[in-house]
């Protein structure tokens, strides 16, 4: 059974936290003690229906302000399919929280009042989207419960948004008219609903088709470990362990290993203590090649005719996650899969406005949740690849040397890895 990662955003008030809620409540996805504590706290809050909406803030804080503060992960599972769920803070201070809950999703989901309509916080939660790399986009027109279910209306913000995504990069964008508080079009077609001839939510979810996602044209295995036993049983056995991040890998295959460059053969392919004749993402495996290669962590084992780039310089949009600024001459630690070098920025090249994608050139430094392209010179060469070609091989994080906490995600887009 395949996972289906997504994420939700909107506004405050546009109704996430309910909608995952629903999800959940009407997939039967919430144990009874919890439907019991929540039933309690309905109560508690005046309210004589269940509050689904507590399902996800799992902060006293939070319910506090009535605003979600973090990235609160959920998950449940069908019957056709597992899913993890990030919810997403809607507050423009709160960028860096929506990026970490959209680095690795399939699929967002943005959510837009109907009686407000397609707002600045929209688009900004869809440009930042499109410039992670999410490939499909749900667009779920909440609350139509407040416009009596109307068509007419519901059209008026699909083709607003059309105009707009027109724009991005995501591969497709659905809509959907629903009422999370009442449940119209989540998990069951709604009958308040007869113009629209489209799936529920979770059906979409279901049936989305999310394995073509991955990248299956360029073979790349980061080393995470190097398996030498030393054992009289296990005398000559040296394995480098990992995971397929993108590509195919066959028996026979003629590998690079970057950044060395040395080239080899696939001797044999191991999983859970059994040889395979192939390998791909995302598995995690053994390799074992003809040669004795040297072979350290966080090297990358490559096929001959499909190289990545392999450069000290790197070019990067990067979401800066960290109260004290980033200035050129920044020293930093970069992590590229599992490989960690020392880095420096050499240059803030613009920030973007995600609001408009309008960059402005000139910044010297880098605020807390500033979006930006900058140019980074690291003390050992990487191999990466191009993040809209190979989201697994183009993204990275940057870390503090001195805390150890991560202060930016970025997303390589260099001029070298677009030739």
């Amino acid at each position: 059974m395949d996972i289906l990662r997504f994420f939700t955003a909107g506004s405050v008030d546009d109704g996430k936290s309910t909608l995952i809620g629903r999800l959940l409540y009407d997939s039967r996805s919430v144990s009874l003690d919890i439907l019991e504590a929540i039933e309690s706290s309905s109560k508690k809050n005046g309210s004589d229906k269940l509050d689904l909406s507590l399902l996800t803030d799992g902060l006293r804080a939070e319910r506090e302000q009535g605003i979600t503060i973090d990235v609160a992960y959920k998950y449940f599972t069908t019957p056709k399919r597992k899913f993890i769920i990030a919810d997403t803070p809607g507050h423009i201070q709160y960028t860096r929280n929506m990026v970490t809950g959209a680095s690795n999703a399939n699929l967002a989901i943005i959510l837009i009042d109907a009686r407000q309509g397609v707002v600045e916080q929209t688009y900004r939660h869809s440009i930042i989207a499109s410039l992670l790399g999410v490939p499909h986009l749900v667009v779920c027109i909440n609350k139509m419960d407040l416009i009596n279910y109307s068509e007419i209306e519901y059209k008026k913000i699909v083709e607003t948004y059309k105009i707009f995504s027109s724009k991005l990069n995501s591969k497709e964008v659905t809509f959907i008219p629903i009422s999370a508080l009442f449940g119209d079009n989540i998990v069951e077609k709604s009958k308040n609903t007869p113009w629209y001839k489209g799936k529920s939510v979770l059906e979409h979810l279901e049936e989305v088709h999310v394995e073509s996602d991955n990248n299956f044209s360029q073979p790349r295995f980061p080393v995470q470990y190097i398996i030498r036993p030393n054992s009289d049983e296990y005398h000559d056995y040296r394995g480098y362990a990992g995971k397929v991040i993108s590509g195919i890998y066959k028996k026979g295959d003629t590998v690079t290993v970057l950044p060395s460059g040395i080239n080899s053969k696939i001797k044999a392919i191991e999983t859970f203590g059994k040889e395979v004749e192939e390998a791909f993402p995302p598995m995690s495996v053994i390799l074992h090649l003809e040669d004795d290669v040297d072979i350290s962590r966080s090297d990358t084992i490559v096929k001959q005719d499909n190289l990545p780039v392999v450069s000290q310089d790197v070019e990067a949009t990067i979401c800066w996650m960290n109260e004290k600024p980033m200035t050129k001459g920044s020293k930093l630690l970069l992590q590229h899969n599992s490989k960690v070098v020392k880095a420096v920025v050499k240059d803030i090249l613009y920030k973007i406005d995600v609001s408009t994608l309008n960059k402005g050139e000139g910044d010297t430094a880098l605020k807390l949740n500033d979006i930006a392209k900058i140019v980074l010179k690291t003390a050992s060469p990487l191999a990466f690849d191009d993040y809209y070609a190979n989201r697994a091989n183009g993204s990275i994080i940057l870390i503090d040397e001195n805390t150890n906490n991560t202060v930016a995600a970025g997303m390589i887009a260099s001029e070298q890895s677009k030739n």
